[in-house]
């Protein structure tokens, strides 16, 4: 899957997003990338998504005039998966639906009591 083509399907997974989750993004930016950076702070294999940031619920009056939060998506280590088209996009909402839970201040080890991991 090329690059737009890519970047079309990110699109369409966020516009899926209830409107009230849509709503309550704040200062956050989505941010496709081709793969994880050491100026990123990781060049983890296989790293399929990245939210950098503070969590809404932990923003406090000293997160006021802070750069927008942000949420990479990885694309090739999405396509390295060798997924059918219907399955990649499943696993490009999964990865989406992980960094929002982030960005809401969902930490890993309750995505994956929720099987979301």
């Amino acid at each position: 899957m090329n690059r737009d083509s890519f970047d079309a399907l990110v699109a369409e997974v966020l516009e899926d997003l209830p409107d009230r989750v849509r709503g309550a993004f704040h200062n956050i930016s989505i941010i496709v990338e081709d793969e994880p950076t050491a100026e990123l702070g990781t060049e983890a294999d296989g790293l399929l998504g990245l939210y950098t940031g503070t969590p809404l619920p932990e923003r406090d009056s000293n997160y006021a005039g802070s750069l927008p939060d942000v949420i990479y998506i990885f694309r090739q280590p999405h396509l390295e998966l060798g997924l059918p088209e219907a399955e990649l996009r499943e696993e490009v909402a999964r990865t989406v639906l992980h960094e929002v839970a982030h960005y809401f201040g969902l930490d890993d080890d309750y995505l994956d009591q929720q099987g979301w991991g």
